[in-house]
């Protein structure tokens, strides 16, 4: 496990100067199929290496770019948003940097997944259709034309909460498009969880963190481990 810098992948790319990013790396010898993960709004913290660790663990060589790498969340959050919106940009570089650097490696098979969580989930959706072998999207933003950001894109794995007031209906008009352009997929909506139900409560600022559990955000440990047994199930069959 170690951090990275990819700043000569994304100057190729237009992305981000520099590129940070972390690497976690399976145990043994591989190679191994390898992962894009894509960090949420609280970027490239210890969070996200602790899930790019559990994915490495289950025998994945994972990259997580850091999309605020140029200036921090306070300075990069809401241009990182407009770009994932527009569906073009500096993060979308920065994420084909990542995915360029993995491929490169030679512990990786040459089979790639995305995966993002929030920030990272409307994002794993929007380059579901750029050479992935499989994306997974966490309670992320859908993209606004679903059939054109979908249309040709690899297996989706997707994961909701009932109770997230940003994103009510979203499961039911990802699944519906994805079952409508014929794309292979898994779609769940946990009732009684909100909005970042995979992010351990302690890793919230706790400025914050009482006002988001009242509005319906905030870890939710059995649909958290449903989803990520999902997931991983879900990369065994489309990337192992």
């Amino acid at each position: 496990m170690a951090d990275v810098d990819l700043s000569q992948l994304s100057t190729r790319f237009g992305g981000s100067e520099p590129l940070k990013a972390y690497v976690a790396v399976p145990d043994g010898d591989g190679p191994w199929p390898g992962v894009v993960m894509v960090h949420e709004i609280f970027g490239l913290n210890d969070v996200i290496r602790g899930h790019a660790d559990r994915l490495s663990r289950a025998g994945y060589l994972v990259v997580a770019p850091d999309l605020f790498s140029i200036g921090g969340m306070r300075r990069c959050l809401r241009a990182t948003i407009k770009a994932m919106a527009a569906g073009e940009g500096r993060p979308y570089a920065d994420i084909a940097a990542a995915r360029a650097w993995v491929l490169a490696s030679p512990r990786c098979t040459g089979s790639v997944g995305v995966i993002g969580i929030c920030l990272g989930g409307g994002f794993a959706l929007m380059t579901a259709g750029d050479g992935f072998g499989v994306a997974a999207a966490h309670y992320g933003q859908l993209p606004r034309d679903l059939d054109a950001a979908l249309t040709g894109a690899c297996p989706i794995v997707a994961s909701f909460g009932g109770r997230d007031r940003t994103l009510r209906g979203a499961a039911a008009r990802l699944e519906a498009a994805l079952d409508r352009l014929g794309v292979e997929h898994d779609v769940k909506e946990y009732p009684h969880a909100g909005h970042a139900f995979m992010t351990p409560a302690e890793a919230i600022p706790r400025p914050v963190r009482a006002l988001l559990r009242v509005a319906g955000f905030g870890c939710e440990p059995g649909a958290a481990e449903d989803a990520w047994r999902r997931t991983e199930r879900f990369f065994r069959d489309h990337l192992s």
